[in-house]
């Protein structure tokens, strides 16, 4: 499935288990430019476990405002998988949510911070701390970059709950 209805689908589903779990969820995007919250918020009862996003458009805003090691961005650029971990602890701290999302990447025209047009980092901050990423290589107008960066995030945000609804079910079972 492609286009806005998944990412629809997506947004829902990850609302949707959040808010049974009594979870809450931020997100800090950069090439996105918001269209992560917009699915999300796009979610009627998206209040109940969307406590908000930061467009860290600028790098300056990444490191200020999320946090994100001036050290690294100084020697990588902004748009590397590091970063996009450190967004989505930063923003999962700033708002005081159980989980966070980061997205950064080149959605074009041209190249930034050395990485081809496509190259995209997402990643999930949760409550055990460590951040999980994804990296992409995606190709099509800028456009298609952005709505498939939003898709990737959401999926692999849904990924991470499932995977952490299992781990707790394993552990309150006794490891079986």
């Amino acid at each position: 499935m492609t286009g806005p209805r998944a990412a629809g689908a997506l947004a829902a589903d990850v609302l949707g288990l959040l808010v049974r779990r009594g979870e809450t969820l931020a997100v800090a995007e950069s090439l996105t430019g918001g269209m992560v919250a917009a699915e999300l918020t796009g979610v009627p009862g998206a209040s109940k476990a969307f406590r908000g996003s930061v467009t860290a458009y600028a790098t300056e805003v990444k490191q200020g405002l999320l946090g994100v090691d001036g050290a690294l961005l100084a020697e990588r650029g902004a748009v590397d998988p590091g970063v996009a971990g450190q967004m989505a602890a930063g923003v999962r701290r700033l708002l005081g949510a159980d989980w966070g999302v980061g997205a950064t990447g080149v959605a074009g025209p041209d190249v930034q911070d050395g990485q081809p047009v496509g190259t995209v980092y997402v990643a999930v901050a949760g409550p055990g701390g460590a951040a999980r990423g994804r990296e992409l290589r995606l190709s099509g107008d800028r456009a298609g970059i952005r709505s498939e960066s939003v898709q990737a995030a959401l999926g692999l945000l849904l990924g991470e709950l499932i995977e952490n609804v299992r781990a707790q079910d394993t552990e309150q079972s006794g490891g079986n």
